[in-house]
């Protein structure tokens, strides 16, 4: 029976790619999709054939942006919170109770609380979706967390105690009165542990990652379906702006030079991996939509573009160093090349603590990266044949049609 699919997200285009992707592969199963989320993407998703209502405006989405908290290690998530997540509680909650009916489903990300308010108030069925393994809590193995390494070795009483104090010092505080002072506007009772238990849909929780990226652990949900990366780029549908194919046939392959799409403020990090590439003798493309941060005077080899879909360009790429962004992670194994990640906070530590592990390439934090460690690191990675093979390995492993059937068959059993 065809469905009316709402899927809310909240964040930067890694965050909102994935769920584009997979609105366009239920939309193809005949279901009616409509993705909620800041304004900044609606000409976006529009195009892709899909629904949109606005969660945010562009002003907003710019404001957060711009705020300098945004890529500390400790304010980001404030920020973050702030901003984005406690706002649209109320206005997620409302869009929902407005476009529900007997065949909705909603499958909302991580950080859209609103839809687990109405999931329980007005008995929406909903699925909770996490693009990264850092949103499922583990006393097993739970990978890095910001400088520390909470992996198997690590004693589960550290663990259960570094959790203990992050949510009551931190978390709870900074979410739950907000939380809970709308729930009680709807006769909801309070809640704890909003990250270790209510971002979990009781009904279904999909982690849109594979299982040899993250393996599921003995304490996660028992609800919880791995699917496999879902990827998003505009699937290469438009060709490459000129100078951008040019740039690509003018000489060997480049390295591909990018912090993000929410970060304005790199400019150090563009300045190191430009002086990096220079002293190796290499090519690079800087890939940002905030040109700000981007050196002055760039040398021979070495340009500067807008928005390009990674999907056509990392296969003509000669590595990649980036932020360890999901969706760009996932994209540059699909397309089988070296990684340097170079972390800004919040899941980037641990994307590139499991980028090591997996011998897809070298993670150096914010503070360590300087023109020397910068240009030795990728140095190796372009000389390593054992990197190269390991990319070429895990290549064929990313697939999207296979991760896009899994997921879109998991949502349809909700209605």
């Amino acid at each position: 029976m065809p469905l009316r699919i709402l899927l809310p997200a909240i964040g930067s285009s890694g965050d909102v790619h994935p769920v584009i992707g997979l609105g366009r592969a239920l939309a193809a199963r005949g279901h009616a999709v409509t993705v909620v989320t800041n304004d900044v993407f609606s000409e976006q998703i529009r195009s892709s054939g899909l629904g949109f209502i606005a969660l945010g405006t562009r002003a907003e989405a710019e404001f957060i942006m711009r705020d300098p908290r945004l890529w500390h290690p400790r304010e980001g998530f404030r920020c973050i919170f702030e901003h984005a997540v406690l706002p649209n509680i109320g206005r997620l909650y409302e869009i929902i109770a407005a476009n529900r009916g007997p065949s909705t489903v909603v499958a909302a990300t991580t950080l859209c609380l609103g839809a687990r308010v109405a999931q329980e108030k007005l008995g929406v069925p909903t699925a909770s979706l996490h693009l990264q393994p850092l949103a499922f809590r583990s006393l097993v193995d739970y990978g890095r967390l910001g400088p520390f390494d909470l992996g198997p070795r690590a004693p589960r009483l550290v663990k259960r105690a570094l959790f203990w104090l992050g949510d009551t010092v931190y978390v709870e505080p900074l979410v739950g009165p907000g939380l809970n002072a709308f729930r009680a506007t709807l006769g909801l009772a309070p809640v704890r542990g909003v990250f270790s238990r209510y971002v979990h849909s009781p009904l279904l929780v999909l982690g849109l990652f594979p299982d040899w990226f993250a393996a599921p652990q003995v304490d996660w949900p028992a609800n919880a379906h791995l699917t496999g990366f879902i990827l998003h780029d505009d699937d290469g549908r438009e060709a490459l702006p000129a100078d951008a194919e040019e740039f690509l046939r003018a000489g060997p392959a480049p390295v591909l030079v990018t912090p993000g799409s929410a970060a304005m403020d790199r400019g150090r990090f563009f300045r190191t991996t430009v002086e990096a590439c220079q002293g190796l003798g290499v090519r690079a493309m800087l890939v940002t939509n905030h040109p700000g941060q981007i050196p002055a005077g760039l040398p021979d080899g070495i340009c500067a573009f807008p928005y390009l879909p990674f999907s056509r360009v990392l296969p003509r790429c000669a590595a990649i160093a980036y932020h360890g962004g999901i969706g760009t992670l996932a994209q540059a194994v699909r397309a089988g090349v070296p990684h340097l990640v170079v972390p800004n906070s919040f899941d980037q530590p641990d994307n590139g603590q499991r980028v090591v592990r997996l011998g897809l390439g070298r993670c150096i934090s914010q503070g360590a990266y300087g023109r020397r460690s910068a240009a030795r690191a990728l140095g190796e990675l372009l000389r390593s044949p054992e990197t190269a093979r390991r990319c070429r390995e895990l290549a064929p492993r990313v697939d999207a049609h296979d991760s896009l059937e899994r997921a879109c068959a998991l949502i349809e059993r909700l209605g």
